[in-house]
């Protein structure tokens, strides 16, 4: 496993995290008898040297980081993990933010929460009333760093000067199919001793070369996602055949070789999801894969040529969907 380095963090980050999005979370199809497998992925997790152990109080409604917590407790990993929660920003004000901090604590099972996050940038309810609330945790000593989630750069910026100190982390939509944090959030992580962390690094899959326009996921989660409507395959057949070369020349999947192009990129740590043991490992593998500069210029050039639907027309195609049944 790699690690990132010139970092000020409180805890080694790992290069490949784990996303938890899916434990305990109905929509994805896994439920509360999740809970045996989710431990044994969390405890190999820790085994193969992942650090950044993802959740967030909106995750299955708290059941992700009680399933993360009981997993820490029950093979003895809690000092070896770096944890990262978010708080749902409804009404994140001060107070509130302290009250859901200390319940996020107490669900994961953890005196300290390494990264506490805001899930969300609060179109009402602005930093200056936020980040008090975080700079009292800290000071408490129930969160060490601080960190945001979808925020712009000017906003990510404007959380650091409200904080009164780092927000260490700004967590984002990121992979071949949405590059868009490379022209400004990735420079400002590099440059400041910053963190961009990716999530959805496989764009749900799409870059996993397993879909197409006529094999698309049944999942209610990816049918809503536009990256797989039929117009996103064609608009992305350069990016999707770019990827499988790359992949063949290095003898690795499609998905290990989208998140290499990721941890090419400084400051850059990518939290894919796991439903199984298997697919765990195959994820941390790709930290150990070195892409050629040209081959990271051509991913990066495909990249930016894919032409992503509008979430709208995504939403106009489900309703048609639904109504053609």
């Amino acid at each position: 496993m790699r690690y990132l380095d010139d970092v000020a963090s409180a805890k080694p980050i790992s290069r490949i995290g784990l996303g938890t999005w899916q434990f305990g979370s109905r929509e994805w199809g896994y439920g509360d008898d999740y809970s045996a497998e989710a431990g044994r992925i969390v405890a190999r997790a820790v085994e193969l040297g992942i650090t950044l152990i993802d959740t967030a109080e909106a995750y299955g409604f708290g059941a992700s980081e009680r399933i993360v917590g009981d997993a820490l407790r029950e093979h003895g990993l809690r000092d070896h993990v770096y944890v990262a929660t978010k708080i749902f920003p409804i009404l994140p004000i001060a107070p509130v933010v302290v009250n859901r901090g200390r319940a996020s604590a107490d669900r994961l099972g953890v005196e300290q929460i390494d990264l506490y996050q805001v899930h969300q940038p609060n179109p009402v309810i602005k930093d200056a009333q936020t980040m008090p609330g975080m700079r009292q945790l800290q000071d408490a000593g129930v969160v060490a760093d601080v960190g945001v989630s979808n925020y712009s750069l000017a906003r990510w910026k404007e959380a650091e000067r409200q904080l009164g100190g780092p927000v260490l982390s700004n967590q984002v939509e990121f992979s071949l199919a949405r590059i868009d944090p490379l022209d400004e959030l990735v420079p400002y992580a590099s440059s400041q001793g910053r963190v961009v962390i990716a999530w959805s690094p496989l764009g749900q899959g799409f870059l996993s070369g397993r879909y197409d326009a006529d094999n698309r996921p049944s999942n209610g989660v990816r049918n809503m996602n536009p990256l797989f409507l039929p117009e996103a395959f064609e608009s992305g057949r350069g990016l999707l055949d770019a990827l499988r070369e790359v992949a063949g020349n290095h003898g690795v999947s499609m998905s290990q070789t989208a998140l290499a192009w990721l941890l090419h990129q400084p400051h850059v740590v990518a939290i894919p999801g796991a439903s199984s043991v298997e697919q765990l490992e195959k994820n941390v593998a790709a930290a150990e894969i070195d892409l050629g500069e040209d081959e990271v210029a051509e991913l990066t050039a495909q990249a930016r040529r894919f032409h992503r639907p509008a979430r709208s027309e995504a939403l106009k195609a489900s309703v048609r969907r639904r109504l053609s049944r």
